[in-house]
């Protein structure tokens, strides 16, 4: 892609400092987008990628956002305007590591705590820039998701749960605001080789029978890289998905098919 690809402004990348948020930023940067990119604790991350990001000849700037704090969220969206002229895009990759649990195991803190973060998080974002947009003429959400929208993972209602409700904001932001040239998309993640994942690989939450039996049931026989995420994630925000809204995109390797 060409810096055509998208309009004016930048992408901002809330979870940009994850294994994930960090592949987006950087294929954004390649495909012709400034980043702006934000961070809970792991700013050294989140600065080698602005880094990153700028050595493909764009402009970064680095953020911390705690996504259970609504009005830290509308301030970020001020301050990148502010910095940036522009947003044309808002990539919603936020998601601490959750634990794995079964649905009747869940604690209340659990599911305070991960609607807070995640579904509260994603939605003052969106209402927040809703205005932005509509005063640009446009502009394009990607929500971060899970294939477990397709087949349900045991033990992960944790993470399912929060971006399924999700889910409903996209599918609603493309009814409601598609007729001020607003389009809202998710990518659903299978598997990846990255982040969450590596996380509880390192915990010994995911075993070697575990990543066996998982690559059984994926059709592609291999589990996914974050750049496939990434790149799912560049096509949805740019012109070449213009007239694509409120799609649900699996990024799975053939995950429940």
């Amino acid at each position: 892609m060409t810096t055509s690809a998208f309009p004016s402004g930048v992408t901002l990348v809330i979870g940009g400092s994850g294994g994930i948020g960090r592949s987006i930023c950087r294929e954004f940067a390649r495909a012709g987008s400034d980043v702006a990119l934000t961070y809970f604790s792991r700013e050294s991350a989140a600065q080698q990628t602005a880094d990153e990001v700028r050595a493909q000849d764009r402009s970064a700037s680095v953020h911390r956002l705690d996504t259970a704090d609504g009005a830290a969220i509308a301030a970020l969206i001020d301050t990148v305007a502010q910095q940036h002229g522009r947003i044309h895009t808002i990539v919603f990759s936020a998601a601490a590591v959750t634990e794995q649990v079964y649905i009747s195991r869940i604690t209340r803190d659990q599911w305070q705590r991960a609607l807070t973060e995640e579904v509260s998080g994603f939605f003052n974002t969106v209402q927040a820039a809703l205005p932005r947009f509509r005063a640009w003429g446009g502009g394009s959400f990607v929500h971060i998701g899970s294939a477990g929208e397709v087949v349900w993972p045991a033990r992960d209602g944790l993470s399912v749960i929060p971006k399924a409700a999700n889910e409903a904001v996209v599918r609603g932001v493309a009814r409601e605001e598609g007729r001020f040239n607003i389009r809202a998309n998710s990518v659903l993640v299978g598997v990846i080789d990255a982040g969450m994942h590596l996380e509880l690989q390192r915990r010994g939450v995911f075993d070697a029978q575990w990543e066996r039996n998982t690559i059984d049931a994926v059709p592609l026989k291999r589990i996914g890289k974050a750049e496939d995420i990434a790149h799912a994630a560049v096509f949805l925000a740019s012109d070449r998905a213009s007239y694509i809204t409120g799609h649900q995109l699996p990024v799975a390797g053939g995950f429940g098919v």
